[in-house]
């Protein structure tokens, strides 16, 4: 990512999480952003760590690829039990690029888990990069659409 700043650090043991570079850019980037992608990106409870809305910790539980080249793709994220009161579903359409690039492997933990997010403009849309426990997914995309849904609902795309 760019701005967000969302690694490992081994001293002290955890994960190092920096929303604040991208919060500064956000005002700069507004209009740049495609409609929906920015009305995800400047959600008020999006970096927001205590937020129910904040991505941070949702778990990914879905990834739906398209079979043909006008479809959507879609990224199911399930609440975490003590933070989040519904799951984030993410619907990208225009794909242009998808790739889950895996870091590594934390074996404690039992589903790969989101630490920060970032959207940016890019020539024809937005870039969305998710960084995760263990991997990071980078979608290039006309545009974006996040709908929180309840947990019941997730799976059915």
């Amino acid at each position: 990512m760019k701005f967000v700043k969302a690694h490992w650090d081994p001293d002290p043991l955890g994960f190092s999480l920096d929303p604040s570079p991208y919060l500064a850019e956000l005002p700069k980037i507004r209009e740049a952003l495609p409609v929906d992608a920015r009305e995800f990106a400047f959600d008020p409870g999006h970096y927001s760590m205590r937020s129910s809305r904040c991505v941070k910790d949702l778990e990914l539980a879905g990834v739906h690829v398209p079979t043909d080249k006008n479809g959507v793709l879609t990224l199911e994220f399930a609440p975490n039990q003590w933070k989040h009161d519904s799951g984030l579903r993410i619907r990208y359409s225009g794909v242009s690029h998808f790739s889950i690039e895996y870091e590594g492997s934390i074996d404690w933990m039992q589903a790969d888990t989101v630490l920060l997010d970032e959207i940016l403009p890019d020539g024809h849309g937005c870039v969305h990069e998710t960084a995760l426990t263990d991997a990071s997914i980078i979608i290039r995309s006309r545009d974006l659409r996040a709908v929180w849904d309840d947990a019941e609902s997730l799976g059915k795309v």
